[in-house]
């Protein structure tokens, strides 16, 4: 029931209420990113959905224009493609806000795997094992409020199994989960922590390098 009905149930009322809410500051972050970087305010992307459909993300535009379509984390200097504006909506997670749009469609939930780049077949392979291709992806989940960009993508799928794993046994414990996942995301980007750019395994590369 909670997984069928009630989430989504829950994904149209918070997102619906949620986009009145932050009208405004949609509109300030969408004149901020057009006089620092004049040109689309929003970025869109391909990304793989549930069951591994592919659909098309909504995102703040953080980059400059014409920055190669790959993970961050490929680029060879991240910062030269990041603008200014960028570096604070991405550091405070604004540049996400509107997924709000992707949520209310039904492409995506507010909790759940985030959704992997059309190309990131390593991904998308490592969530195969644990079966998180098959919910919808969500705007925060289980790994964001782990470790975000610290954590190596076979940690990250692991953590994303583990909240399918939640979700399937239904009623209050995937519903505990969930509540989990959205106040500890607010907590972390309070903080803005894990947040690495252009850096995925960094916690591991932080203990290789104190070994």
């Amino acid at each position: 029931m909670y997984k069928s009905y009630i989430k989504r149930a829950i994904d149209i009322v918070l997102s619906f209420i949620g986009g009145i809410v932050l009208l405004p500051v949609f509109l300030i972050v969408a004149v901020a990113i057009y006089i620092d970087d004049p040109g689309p305010v929003l970025f869109k992307q391909n990304r793989i959905g549930k069951n591994k459909e592919i659909f098309v993300l909504h995102k703040f535009r953080s980059m400059r224009l014409k920055t190669p379509d790959i993970p961050t984390h490929l680029l060879s200097d991240p910062d030269q493609y990041i603008t200014r504006v960028g570096k604070v909506i991405r550091k405070f997670s604004l540049d996400e806000l509107p997924q709000i749009y992707d949520i209310l469609i039904g492409k995506m939930s507010i909790i759940g795997p985030r959704p992997a780049l059309w190309n990131q077949d390593d991904l998308v392979e490592e969530r195969d094992k644990y079966g998180a291709n098959d919910v919808r992806p969500g705007l925060t989940g289980l790994a964001q409020i782990s470790g975000r960009d610290e954590l190596e993508i076979p940690v990250k799928a692991k953590y994303d199994g583990e909240y399918v794993k939640k979700l399937n046994e239904g009623g209050w414990k995937a519903f505990r989960m969930d509540l989990t996942c959205f106040f500890g995301t607010i907590m972390i980007v309070l903080k803005s922590d894990g947040v690495v750019e252009g850096g995925t395994g960094e916690i591991n590369k932080k203990n290789e390098e104190d070994n």
